[in-house]
Formats: structure tokens, C-alpha cells, sequence
């Protein structure tokens, strides 16, 4: 059996709009760093980022006064990734880097989302190209390792985010996927948006 055949969905079926304008992305970002600070973050982060006032607001009403993310992305930077990657990227992502070029505070075992230009194929990158190397002993991964070498990587740490643009939905979005190494897991996802709104859900 194909080690693609173990791919699973996630278990809430719960059907979620997807965010796509940086309007939506910047109200949903604003929710999550809420929601992070409050049940994920350290001690030690909390005091890197907040004041005493707004530790103090955070731990009494559970909101911040404060935006943590990236500074937007702007349309001709995008573009110009775009060209380099030879893609459009779906409104859901775009959307994103047009709210916040990157993002820091990520639920799971991800370090960052990548600012949008340092979004490159899995297979350019110095840790995607060893997977794929390290998969393609087995032959039994043939379908991982073309997976991988189709797809953006667009977030990176322990785990991986990647997005592919051979798998476009009815609304235009990629199928996205959350890669673990460790034990060689992936978990499809209709959108980048849906990647975002799991790890959101998780923390509550």
C-alpha cells in the first residue's frame, strides 16, 4: 500500500467560509493571536511582546489591544513571487500575505508561515529536497515524493504547510496539506484558510 493511501481529513467536518480578502484575514489573524497568547504562548513570549497593561487585558478579558502580526505584503512584491514561482497563488494565501507578510505564532509544531518571498517549491528547499531524497529510497513512496515535489512549501518547522497547485478546488483554492516527519503523516485540506482555521480550533 502507498503510504498517499494513509493521508487522512480532518476529523471536524465542520465547513468553514474561506478567508480570501485582508479584511477577513486581518479580523480571523486578530482571533487567533488572541486565542495563542492566551493558551499557547510562554511566559517568557508573552513578556518578549506585551506590556504589563496588556498582559494584564489579555489574562482578565482574553483580548489584545495590539496587532502582532507582519506588516501586509504589497501587490507588486506578490506579483513578483508569483513570476519566480510561475503560479498565481489562490485568493485565500493572497489574501494573507496582503494582511501579514509571514506569521510568527503558529498552533503545532510549525515555526512560521513564510513571508511570501521566501515561499519557494518543497523540492528548492534544503529540507524538502532532503525528504524527498530520503523518500525516494522507498519506492513505495513514489506518491509522496511527487506530492512533494509539486508542492509550495509555505510554512516550515518540525512540520510542514504545503500547498498544490495541480489540485484546485471549484473555488479556485489548492489542496493543502499539514506534513509531519516525524511520523510520516499528512493531512489533507481543502485551502491555506482551512490549514489556519484547524490549528485555531485546536487551541480552544
Amino acid at each position: 500500500m502507498s503510504r498517499m493511501d494513509e493521508t487522512t481529513q480532518p476529523e471536524d467536518s465542520e465547513v468553514t467560509d474561506v478567508l480570501t480578502t485582508p479584511e477577513e484575514w486581518r479580523r480571523f489573524l486578530e482571533q487567533y493571536d488572541e486565542r495563542y497568547m492566551k493558551e499557547e504562548a510562554s511566559d517568557r513570549e508573552l513578556a518578549d511582546l506585551l506590556d504589563e497593561d496588556q498582559w494584564d487585558l489579555l489574562e482578565e478579558e482574553g483580548r489584545l489591544e495590539q496587532w502582532l502580526g507582519e506588516a501586509p505584503s504589497g501587490e507588486q512584491e506578490l506579483a513578483a513571487v508569483e513570476e519566480r514561482l510561475g503560479v498565481r497563488f489562490p485568493s485565500s494565501l493572497r489574501g494573507f500575505f496582503l494582511a501579514s507578510n509571514g506569521w510568527k505564532r503558529v498552533k503545532g509544531w510549525v515555526d512560521l508561515v513564510h513571508p511570501c518571498g521566501e515561499v519557494v517549491w518543497m523540492r528548492d528547499s534544503d529540507t524538502g529536497s532532503d525528504l524527498i531524497r530520503i523518500y525516494g529510497e522507498d519506492p513505495d513512496n513514489d506518491d509522496y515524493v511527487q506530492l512533494f515535489r509539486r508542492c509550495v512549501e509555505v510554512a516550515a518547522g518540525e512540520d510542514f504547510w504545503l500547498l498544490d497547485p495541480t489540485d484546485v478546488g471549484p473555488d479556485g483554492e489548492w489542496a493543502a496539506y499539514l506534513f509531519t516527519p516525524k511520523y510520516g503523516d499528512l493531512e489533507e485540506f481543502p485551502s491555506f484558510s482551512a490549514l489556519f482555521h484547524d490549528g485555531y480550533e485546536d487551541m480552544g
